[in-house]
């Protein structure tokens, strides 16, 4: 514990994914596990293998195909799960299990309905069926803040009997405070036998709007892993922002004394990467990545600025990745610098269908837009991509009628299952005309839970970004568009969302019980 490393653990793709709407097809996991893997991430928790076959195969391909970072599948404490996060690691270079099991009274008795005996003895098996797989397994005390002490420490040192490496504290349900968080690792470090032959980890969630605080105080009570999220994605009020984690314990060494292998440059790429993926906007005062964050609007703070950087800024726009966007292709660029360019910004192309398709897009968008920025490319595969999902509905024609004093009106043509649909409606406005029109032939019966439009580049000629999330009877998925046409980017996000629909869900490990 005396190292001064701290150990970068990513999210995203297992709690992250957890948010309302956020799911994400096996091609965007690649896109977003990739990108972690530039970014420096330590360990890419890559899924719940044993939530669908889906998770599963996404996990194994990520494994497959990421050399520098651990993979990491999370697991209940039971056999079956186990085994199943153990076979999608697989093919790691480095792999680990993460296994869990709820540790407070609350959840003991209401939840898993198990004593304490009980809980020990399957934290303990499932530690030992994890050893057969890697060496490296992690073991998570869920809902660790509410637990007691001594019974974290009777199952904290039976786990570290068992062969675990790295032993997780959750803060489960963002009950902590960072003094709470603080004294509980001290505490735990001083009492539970051999704490120096494991690595601590935080995991905060942001209900009190304390993760990324109680994170850094874990730091300072002993914890060398933090686990985290980019632009702290997750479930509820979400997790610890891992840019802001990352960039809080750079700036201020002289109280964490820790450092990470982050390259910093890559989080804001990271950011906005996710963002386009799942359709959760940063918003605009977000620290370190949203769009004001090294905006400077005051003249007093200007003046000082262009004196002298360091009287209003503590940190440089540059060193989290905000630069100039850069202009990457034109529309007299080819077939081959097009493709080496996606395969740089880590968007796979599946065939060479698939790279037509792409290329015909591009140029297409590179007739109406004079500069294409890597966001632009970025957007080109808005929308959930890849075999995970059956195009039910796609977007033929869209004409729309707007004009002072008379009711918009929407003509579309949809293709439906392979044939050709028109169809036209009234509404409110251009897109609340195309929506009801959409609906009359989908009859999904969802409601809309979001609308949200996002300019991708400046300047009028941008892509609009759209995102557009949908309930139907309690699932909750969200559908990405993008177009220079705000009304068509809005049609191709409501069709993606009734396409993301079609596909089968899976199981969330904290709402399930173990046995």
């Amino acid at each position: 514990m005396t190292s001064n490393r701290l150990i970068i653990f990513d999210t995203t793709l297992r709690d992250g994914e957890q948010s309302p709407g956020a799911a994400m097809t096996k091609e965007e996991k690649l896109r977003v596990a990739r990108q972690l893997e530039r970014l420096g991430v330590d360990v890419i928790e890559a899924g719940f293998a044993a939530a669908s076959p889906g998770d599963f195969d996404a996990i194994s391909s990520i494994a497959s195909i990421i050399k520098d970072s651990t993979i990491c599948s999370l697991a209940r404490a039971n056999e079956k799960d186990i085994r199943r996060a153990g076979e999608a690691i697989k093919a790691a270079n480095r792999g680990r299990v993460h296994t869990f099991i709820a540790t407070s009274p609350i959840h003991m008795q209401y939840k898993l309905r198990m004593s304490e005996d009980q809980v020990i003895e399957a934290a303990v098996k499932a530690i030992k069926i994890a050893r057969e797989y890697t060496d490296d397994v992690e073991f998570s005390a869920e809902d660790a803040i509410r637990s007691e002490v001594p019974f974290l420490v009777r199952i904290f040192d039976e786990v570290i009997k068992a062969g675990a490496k790295t032993i997780n504290v959750p803060d489960t349900v963002g009950y902590s405070t960072p003094e709470l968080i603080y004294e509980r690792f001290k505490t735990l470090l001083e009492q539970v036998p051999n704490s120096d032959q494991v690595i601590w980890s935080a995991h905060c969630h942001n209900d009190l709007g304390m993760a990324v605080a109680n994170s850094l105080a874990a730091v300072r009570g002993g914890a060398r892993q933090v686990e985290c999220t980019i632009n702290g994605l997750g479930e509820r009020a979400g997790n610890a922002a891992l840019e802001e984690i990352v960039m809080a314990t750079r700036v201020r060494r002289d109280i964490y004394d820790v450092t990470t292998n982050i390259r910093t440059e890559e989080i804001v790429p990271s950011s906005r990467l996710v963002s386009t993926i799942t359709g959760y906007v940063v918003q605009p005062n977000k620290a370190i990545v949203g769009a004001n964050a090294f905006a400077h609007e005051s003249g007093i703070h200007q003046d000082g600025i262009l004196k002298h950087r360091e009287t209003y800024e503590i940190m440089r726009a540059e060193d989290v990745g905000w630069k100039t966007n850069k202009l990457t292709l034109g529309k007299l660029s080819g077939r081959a610098a097009f493709r080496a360019r996606l395969d740089e910004l880590g968007i796979g192309i599946e065939s060479d269908e698939h790279l037509n398709e792409l290329f015909a897009r591009f140029k297409d968008l590179a007739d109406r837009k004079s500069e294409i920025f890597d966001e632009d490319l970025h957007a080109l595969v808005a929308g959930h991509q890849g075999s995970d999902v059956i195009k039910r509905f796609e977007l033929v024609e869209l004409e729309v009628t707007s004009k002072t004093g008379q009711t918009p009106r929407a003509h579309l043509v949809l293709k439906i299952d392979g044939k050709d649909m028109p169809v036209s409606q009234s509404g409110s406005g251009p897109v609340d005309a195309t929506f009801k029109a959409i609906e009359v032939l989908a009859k999904s019966g969802s409601s809309l839970e979001l609308y949200q439009v996002n300019a991708i580049t400046s300047g009028t000629d941008s892509q609009g970004e759209v995102a557009v999330r949908l309930n139907q009877n309690g699932r909750i998925v969200t559908g990405q568009g993008a177009d220079t046409d705000i009304v068509i980017a809005s049609a191709k996000a409501y069709l993606d969302a009734l396409n993301w629909l079609t596909t089968e869900g899976k199981a969330n490990p904290q709402t399930e019980e173990v046995m």
